[in-house]
C-alpha cells in the first residue's frame, strides 16, 4: 500500500463485495434449510424404499455443503466489512490531511511528500526558501501492551518539533505535520492490508464436494483468526448485555443491530449468540448449528488422533500360565483415557442431535431448532420440535438425575413422541416440544440427588429461558405453555418457581422426588394446573426416596442431623395431600413414562394441548 493506491482506493468496493458474499451466504442458508427440512419432509410423505433412503442421504450431504458455504461466505463478508472499515478510517485521515494541505496552499506529491512555499521573515530581502518534506508514521501502543517503538517515536516527535521551532520558514513545521499524517494513514492502510490479505486467502474450500470433519475444524480456526482481526470492527458495534441478562434486554440489543452487525456477531460469536435467551429461535438455531458442526469436526479429529487402546493384560512370559498388567496399557490409560471418554460422550450427544435434524418429516415430525449447545460441564443441548416462537402450544421438558449430553437421544425421542401425540390432539394449531438439557444435573442418587442445590443453581437459567420464550411468543396469552419435570427435573421446576416467576400455564411432575414446596398452591402455575404422574412404589421408588431426602418442602433445623436430611411425611406431588391433579399412567419403571403410544404420554399430551377434560385421572 502506498499513497497513490490509498488515494485512489474506494472502500465501497469492499463493502459491495461483502454484500455479495452475504447474499450468497443467505441463499446458501435458505437452500440448507430447504434441503435438510422442507424437501426431506416432502420426500418422506407417502414415499419409502431404497431409492428414497439413498435420496435422503444425498440430500443430507447437499445440505452440509450449503451449510458450509453459508458459514464460510459469512466469514468472508465479515472480513471484507472489517477490512473496509479499516480502509475507510485510513482514507478519511488521508483525505483530511490532503484537504489541510490544499488549504495551506501546499502541494502533495505522487509519493505523499508535501511541498511548501517560501515564507517567514525576509532576510537580506529574501524570504526563507520553500521545500519538500516526507512524513514518517508513528507506532501506536495497543491497550496495555508495551510498544517497543514508543520511546523512539517520542524522541522523533520531539526532534521534529524542535526542528520546526528553529526553522526560519514557519511553513516547514506545518508541512511536516501534514506529511506525517499522510504517512500514518498509509501505514494504517498497509497494516490492514497485510493483516487481512492472508486471512481472506485462507477462506478457501477444498476442491471436492464433501464437507469433512477437517473442513469444519478449519472453519473453527478461520473464525478464531477473523475474530481476532476484526476486534476493532466489533468494538464499534454496541456490545451485548452481560451473560445472564434479562431476555428482553438481549432481544432489544439484537433488534438494535444493523443486518451487517447481526451477521458479524453470528459469524464470529456463534456460541455467545446461540446461548442468549430472548433472541429469535431461528437466530439461535443458526448460531448453534454452526457451533455444533465446528465442535463435531474438532472432537472427531481429536478422537481420530488417539492411538488404539493396547491390550490391558498380557502373558507374563514365565514358564507357568499367568498374565500381568500391560505397561503400554497403563501408559495409554494415563495419557488418553480421560480425553477419549470426554470426546466419546460429546460426540454421542452431537450425533443424537444431528439424527433429530435428519428425522425431519419422519412420521410428520416438524423441523428441529437447536436453541442451546455447549460441551462444558456435562454438556448442554436444547432442542425444539417445531418453532416455539409461533407455537399455540409449547411444552418444555426438564430431565433429572444422570442427565448430560449423552442422554440427548432418549430425551429428544421423548419430546418427539410427545409432539406427535399433542399434534394429533390440536389439529390446525402449531405445537412445539422442547428438550431442555440446560443444567448440570446430579450424577448420583446418593448423595447428589438427595441435595437441592443442583436445582437451585439451575433455576435462574430455566426462568430466563421460559421468560425468553414468552417474550418471543408475544406475551403470556399467546401460547399455552406446559413445563414437564421428570424425577429431579421436577425439583428444578420447584426451585425455579421459588426463585421467581416461572412462566408456565401448567406444570407436570413425573416420578417426582419433591418440588421443594409442601403444596401445589405454592407453585406459580396454581393448584388447578399442577399435574402429577407416578407409577406404583414397586415400579418407581423415586417419590419415596424424595420423601426420605426431604425434597418435598421446607424443613426444620434438625433436618441436617438425620441421614441425608430425612423428613418423613414431606409432601411430594404424587401424595394426595400435595394437591396436584393425579394423572393415570401405565409406566412400569421410573423411565417408562414416554413409551410410544402409552397412556402416560397420551395424558401428558392432553395437558399440553389444553384438553383437560380428556385427561384420565389416577
Amino acid at each position: 500500500m502506498d499513497y497513490a493506491t490509498l488515494k485512489a482506493l474506494k472502500p465501497s468496493e469492499f463493502t459491495e463485495a461483502a454484500d455479495g458474499y452475504q447474499s450468497v451466504s443467505a441463499m446458501a442458508d435458505h437452500a440448507y434449510g430447504s434441503a435438510e427440512g422442507q424437501i426431506t419432509a416432502r420426500l418422506r410423505t407417502g414415499l419409502s424404499g431404497a431409492a428414497v433412503n439413498e435420496a435422503l442421504v444425498q440430500l443430507r450431504g447437499l445440505a452440509q455443503n450449503f451449510h458450509y458455504t453459508q458459514v464460510e461466505c459469512g466469514l468472508a463478508a465479515t472480513s471484507l466489512n472489517a477490512l473496509a472499515a479499516s480502509f475507510t478510517e485510513a482514507k478519511r485521515k488521508l483525505d483530511a490531511a490532503v484537504s489541510d494541505a490544499e488549504a495551506q496552499k501546499f502541494s502533495v506529491g505522487a509519493d505523499g511528500s508535501v511541498s511548501y512555499p517560501p515564507g517567514g521573515t525576509e532576510k537580506d530581502g529574501k524570504l526563507p526558501d520553500g521545500g519538500t518534506v516526507t512524513g514518517s508514521a508513528k507506532g501506536k501502543p495497543s491497550g496495555n501492551v508495551i510498544d517497543p517503538t514508543k520511546d523512539a517515536n517520542d524522541l522523533s516527535a520531539a526532534l521534529e518539533r524542535q526542528a520546526a521551532n528553529i526553522h526560519p520558514n514557519p511553513n516547514f513545521g506545518k508541512a511536516v505535520e501534514i506529511a506525517n499524517r499522510i504517512a500514518q494513514a498509509v501505514a494504517e492502510a498497509t497494516e490492514a492490508d497485510t493483516q487481512w490479505a492472508p486471512r481472506l486467502r485462507k477462506l478457501k474450500a477444498d476442491d471436492d464436494l464433501t464437507v469433512s470433519d477437517s473442513d469444519w475444524a478449519d472453519v473453527q480456526a478461520d473464525t478464531g483468526e477473523v475474530r481476532a482481526g476484526a476486534k476493532d470492527y466489533l468494538d464499534h458495534i454496541k456490545p451485548p448485555p452481560p451473560k445472564g441478562s434479562d431476555p428482553k434486554a438481549n432481544a432489544d440489543w439484537w433488534k438494535g443491530l444493523s443486518p451487517d452487525e447481526q451477521s458479524a456477531y453470528l459469524s464470529l460469536n456463534g456460541a455467545q449468540v446461540g446461548a442468549m435467551d430472548g433472541l429469535p429461535s431461528v437466530v439461535r438455531d443458526e448460531a448453534n448449528r454452526t457451533v455444533l458442526a465446528e465442535k463435531h469436526g474438532e472432537f472427531q479429529l481429536r478422537l481420530n488422533a488417539i492411538p488404539p487402546q493396547p491390550q490391558k493384560y498380557v502373558p507374563s512370559g514365565r514358564d507357568y500360565p499367568a498374565v500381568v498388567l500391560n505397561p503400554a496399557w497403563s501408559e495409554w490409560d494415563k495419557k488418553y483415557a480421560k480425553d477419549k471418554e470426554f470426546l466419546d460422550k460429546n460426540l454421542k450427544g452431537m450425533n443424537a442431535i444431528q439424527d433429530r435434524f435428519n428425522a425431519t418429516g419422519k412420521e410428520g415430525l416438524p423441523e428441529a431448532y437447536l436453541l442451546g449447545f455447549d460441551t462444558g460441564g456435562g454438556g448442554r443441548a436444547i432442542v425444539a420440535n417445531g418453532n416455539p416462537d409461533s407455537a399455540d402450544h409449547t411444552a418444555v421438558f426438564v430431565p433429572g438425575t444422570y442427565t448430560d449430553i449423552t442422554k440427548s437421544e432418549d430425551y429428544i425421542h421423548h419430546m418427539s413422541e410427545l409432539w406427535k401425540e399433542t399434534h394429533a390432539k390440536a389439529p390446525g394449531q402449531d405445537v412445539s416440544t422442547i428438550t431442555w438439557i440446560g443444567y448440570d444435573a446430579p450424577q448420583s442418587i446418593v448423595p447428589e440427588a438427595m441435595k437441592k442445590h443442583y436445582a437451585e443453581t439451575a433455576a435462574p437459567d430455566l426462568n430466563r429461558f421460559m421468560q425468553g420464550l414468552e417474550n418471543l411468543q408475544g406475551g403470556d396469552e399467546k401460547s399455552h405453555t406446559t413445563i414437564i419435570g421428570h424425577s429431579y427435573g421436577s425439583t428444578v421446576l420447584g426451585a425455579a418457581s421459588n426463585a421467581g416467576d416461572l412462566r408456565a400455564d401448567d406444570m407436570i411432575a413425573v416420578g417426582s422426588p419433591g418440588m421443594l414446596v409442601e403444596h401445589a398452591k405454592d407453585l406459580d402455575a396454581g393448584e388447578g394446573h399442577v399435574w402429577s404422574q407416578a407409577a406404583s412404589t414397586l415400579d418407581d421408588q423415586v417419590p419415596l426416596g424424595g420423601k426420605v431426602a426431604g425434597l418435598g418442602g421446607p424443613t426444620d433445623w434438625w433436618e441436617d442431623m438425620l441421614p441425608f436430611g430425612t423428613v418423613w411425611g414431606s409432601n411430594v406431588p404424587s401424595d394426595e395431600a400435595f394437591g396436584a391433579n393425579i394423572m393415570a399412567n401405565d409406566a412400569d419403571s421410573h423411565t417408562d413414562y414416554w413409551r410410544d403410544h402409552s397412556l402416560s404420554i397420551e395424558n401428558q399430551a392432553n395437558v399440553v394441548a389444553g384438553r383437560y377434560d380428556k385427561v384420565q385421572r389416577g
